[in-house]
Order: structure tokens, then sequence, then C-alpha cells
């Protein structure tokens, strides 16, 4: 299978709503976001701790190369689970103590592509928002 680079702007969720998953970025409230990552994680833990989890096919997305160099199919699902879940809640945590002013402190990405924290949280939110809803998705086109 021949490895696709993704190279897609994925900014472009912060100027419109998600035709796929329906997040919109220009209602989302940042101040949400620990709670936001938490719950997408707590619902990832529940679909991969189910049974059947590492009997579903792997999705094919952009990203093969990681998957296939992680060998994501072979990994435990209940271990994946427990990782998700911890780096999820660390990083809920830090988003959790921003306050204020912090919200609007600026940094660029390598590509020049400039953030703030409050623009930051909109686009990052939308990466588990949009797995869950792909995961989702897949599982009930399997169950159908």
């Amino acid at each position: 299978m021949p490895i696709v680079p993704d190279d897609k702007n994925w900014t472009w969720v912060l100027e419109r709503r998600c035709p796929e998953c329906d997040f919109d970025a220009s209602t989302f409230d940042p101040a949400t976001t620990a709670a936001v990552v938490e719950a997408n994680a707590i619902e990832f833990e529940r679909l991969l701790q189910d049974p059947h989890a590492s009997e579903r096919p792997v999705p094919n997305w952009d990203q093969d190369e990681t998957a296939i160099a992680e060998r994501y199919r072979e990994q435990d699902p209940h271990n994946v689970a427990g990782e998700l879940r911890a780096s999820a809640f660390l990083l809920a945590a830090r988003f959790a103590t921003v306050r204020g002013d912090l919200w609007q402190r600026t940094g660029f990405r390598l590509d020049g592509a400039a953030f703030t924290v409050d623009s930051f949280a909109r686009y990052l939110v939308h990466d588990p928002v949009h797995h869950l809803w792909d995961v989702q998705r897949g599982y009930a086109a399997l169950a159908g």
C-alpha cells in the first residue's frame, strides 16, 4: 500500500464548520477545552474497551506511515485506551490552567502559521472530536 502524506491544511476549521463532524470553532468556547478533551478520551476509552475493538478494521487514513510504523493494528486496545486517557487528561490539566489574557498569547508553528492559545484550543479540539466521529461512524457502518 503506498504511503500518501496528508498535506491538507487543517487550519480551515478555524474559519468554517466542519461539514463531516459538524464541529464549529466559531461557537466553541475554549474555556471548555479541558472538559472536551477529557470527555473525548473517556469515549475513546469506552470504544477501545469493547471486547471486539481489536477485531474492527483499521480505517484508511492519510497517516498510514505512522500506523504501519507503530503497528497500530497489533496494539492492545486496552493499553491504547489507558495511554490515550492518561495523555488526554495531562493535556486537559494544562488547558485548565489557562486564564484571562493567556488565551491571547501568540505562538508560531514551524510553517509560520500564528496561533493564539484560544485559536490553538479551537484547532486542537477539532482533531479528537473529528476522529471520534470517524470511529463512531465506522462502528455504526460495521454494525449496520
